[in-house]
């Protein structure tokens, strides 16, 4: 006994001299850090950042748009997604009925010139005879995309295409996942054959249901007793709900509206070159009405879209976003501007030669003619068919993505700059080609820039354009985004990472004009990519920690730039950034400093504000933000949506002269509320200085 206890002190001993001697790593064991942080808010002339700074980059990926942001419930609606030989797959649509009551098959008798499929349900069984149909009847059902959200006491649109021989009697319902509960159904009759109630041309039916329950799995049904022939096309179910019924998802609207986007970035992304040309996004089949699109294979993500959201549907998603930001920020000058990225004909497999490029640069200035031109012009005209007289603000254009290193890319790109500011000077135009380390060997006002990398990695990145050229070309960041182990599936450690890289463009907001994540969405039954920013399902949506992280960046767009400087006793692991904005709820002037620890240990950050009283802080008013968790590597999910998710509390300590701790691995916001809205500033510019 004696000899194991002093053999127990001995080895004791000696750990706590090598544990002194040489900083031991164990969780806990870490002493504190100290870091010393200075802003000035004197600098002469004060740099104010881009309203369009950080926005947001819109792809259909992962179902993000059919299925997801666009509301349309039906799953290839015009029964297209088969291919164009019938017969052809009708999938999702099921049949309801054994092969003795009813046959169903596809032709090409559609009424619409562009997208001739249609369904023939031939019905085999009747109300009496020898094979009487079910009860129920016979038909077909659409289960949309993983389920339909049908919710209590809302109304639904259902609208088709209809043809028959004979008099028709249909049931359009609403059904829940069990497949027999009716959350809502409407019955068609057809009496008689005369003029007024005939179907034996194409005809279109709408329905209003009413739903009675709640189910978010249900379907939509088309069913029928009577024998004979129906011919069924473009099949639709819309919520009335949407926002300002344009047709988006009201819930996944509010999460984008929530960041206050300066600009968002559509409809790609590969989605728009496609694996082959020929399934390429084409803006030309995705206008006019939206029984007459013929909507396109996407082959890059590998799913079918019904183009119901369309280039107009893109741009007028833009205003209803620019009304709320305009709303938000009370100036009539910001809110979320287009960028539209268009094919310059190359894929990821074949490209169209420069020396026969010209038609397809005609279909670029047709497409900018359809957003801004006059109504009465042939593109604006059509625009205006579709209920938007006055022009869209489309003010950027990117030509082509990642496409820089292809063979036939410079020569494109030149055919498209030339043609667009020789029609539209004013119009930015956006390369592929990165100049964030030399000159472009072309002209552009911004060059593309993509970066997907480890955590570590992208928080590196913070100081990549430190040593950009100050002249030329200003940088788009229209992809970032931690990936591989360190992301998981929205992981804190991502969204710590991607924040310090966005406090490094914050502060090369000279040199960097936009910044937005990617991907954006995703639905939960579709993950072609991981990680994205917003998770949902057919009821259900969620923020990640980065969509939560970029909430901490939605007041720097148009904000003032402050000089800061950190110093640190060590090598560090932090990164800050400090603006002056203006809260438009309250109409009050912040101060606001964000920080990222990027480190295993609680750091002491001693700030010190130049050319700030004290006595001009309002220390009620300021407060301080955090995003942190325990687990680095802590995720949210439908079940705990905000596990990783900003809490806002009053700071206690709020001066000029203050001591903040650090928790490892987090971000904070300090947001000093002053008493005064105007700081002095020698020579300063007035517009600037009222805002800081």
């Amino acid at each position: 006994m004696d000899l194991t206890y002093a053999a127990c002190k001995l080895l004791l001993l000696f750990l706590l001299i090598f544990c002194t001697s040489y900083q031991c790593c164990a969780t806990g064991i870490n002493a504190d850090q100290t870091a010393w942080l200075f802003v000035n808010v004197s600098e002469n002339p004060p740099r104010k950042i881009p309203n369009t700074m950080f926005g947001i980059s819109f792809e259909e990926i992962n179902h993000s748009g059919a299925g997801g942001l666009w509301a349309e419930l039906v799953s290839n609606r015009g029964f297209e997604a088969g291919g164009q030989n019938t017969p052809s797959n009708i999938s999702p649509w099921s049949i309801l009925g054994d092969e003795s009551l009813i046959f169903v098959s596809t032709d090409r008798s559609s009424c619409f010139d562009r997208n001739r499929i249609a369904l023939r349900m031939e019905v085999l069984c009747n109300t009496d005879g020898g094979n009487i149909c079910p009860a129920a009847g016979v038909g077909v059902y659409n289960p949309g995309f993983w389920g339909m959200n049908i919710e209590q006491g809302k109304t639904y649109k259902v609208t088709f295409y209809v043809r028959s021989l004979q008099p028709i009697e249909m049931s359009v319902s609403l059904i829940g996942s069990n497949g027999v509960q009716k959350l809502a159904t409407a019955d068609i009759i057809q009496s008689c054959s005369c003029r007024d109630d005939n179907v034996t041309n194409w005809t279109k039916k709408e329905v209003l249901l009413q739903a009675a329950g709640t189910d978010p799995n249900s379907r939509l049904q088309l069913t029928t007793r009577k024998r004979g022939t129906i011919w069924l096309d473009q099949v639709s179910a819309m919520p009335l709900s949407t926002h300002k019924g344009h047709g988006f998802r009201q819930d996944l609207f509010n999460m984008l509206a929530d960041l206050k986007p300066g600009f968002i970035r559509f409809p790609g992304g590969s989605f728009v070159e496609g694996d082959w040309l020929v399934n390429a996004f084409r803006w030309k089949e995705t206008v006019g009405a939206w029984e007459e699109r013929p909507g396109h294979f996407g082959d890059v993500w590998q799913y079918w879209t019904d183009d119901g959201l369309g280039y107009f549907e893109y741009l007028q998603f833009l205003i209803d976003m620019y009304d709320i930001v305009v709303n938000l920020q009370l100036a009539e000058d910001l809110g979320a501007l287009p960028v539209w990225v268009f094919n310059n004909e190359i894929s990821h497999n074949d490209q169209v030669d420069s020396s026969v490029i010209l038609p397809f640069v005609q279909d670029i200035l047709d497409a900018i003619e359809f957003a801004r031109g006059d109504p009465t012009s042939t593109w604006g005209s059509v625009r205006a068919a579709m209920g938007h007289a006055e022009p869209f603000d489309l003010r950027y254009v990117a030509v082509g993505n990642q496409d820089c290193g292809n063979k036939n890319y410079r020569g494109n790109y030149m055919k498209f700059y030339t043609a667009i500011k020789g029609t539209y000077p004013d119009i930015k135009i956006i390369s592929n080609c990165d100049g964030s380390t030399r000159q472009l060997d072309h002209p552009a006002d911004l060059y593309d820039f993509h970066v997907y990398m480890n955590a570590n990695s992208m928080f590196s990145m913070a100081h990549n354009f430190d040593h950009t050229s100050r002249s030329g070309p200003k940088a788009f960041v229209s992809e970032y985004a931690v990936t591989g182990n360190d992301a998981g599936r929205g992981s804190l450690l991502k969204a710590l990472a991607e924040a310090a890289f966005l406090l490094g463009l914050e502060s090369n907001s000279d040199v960097v004009e936009m910044a937005s994540n990617a991907p954006l969405f995703v639905n939960t039954n579709d993950w072609r990519f991981n990680p994205d920013a917003i998770v949902f399902d057919s009821s259900k949506v969620y923020g990640t920690p980065s969509y939560w992280m970029q909430h901490f960046f939605k007041e720097s767009n148009g904000a003032i730039l402050l000089n800061s400087k950190l110093q640190a006793n060590s090598s560090s692991s932090l990164i800050a950034s400090a603006i002056s904005w203006k809260n438009p709820d309250n109409n009050r002037s912040y101060l606001r400093i964000k920080v990222v620890n990027f480190g295993s240990n609680r750091v002491s950050l001693k700030v010190s504000i130049d050319g700030l009283d004290k006595n001009s802080i309002e220390a009620a008013g300021s407060t301080i933000t955090t995003l942190m968790s325990g687990n680095v590597m802590a995720e949210n999910s439908f079940s705990e949506p905000k596990k990783v998710a900003p809490t806002t509390s009053q700071l206690e300590n709020a001066s000029n002269r203050m001591n903040v701790v650090l928790a490892p691995y987090s971000l904070i916001s300090i947001d000093l509320l002053r008493k005064s809205n105007i700081v002095q500033v020698t020579g300063c510019n007035a517009a600037l200085c009222t805002s800081l």
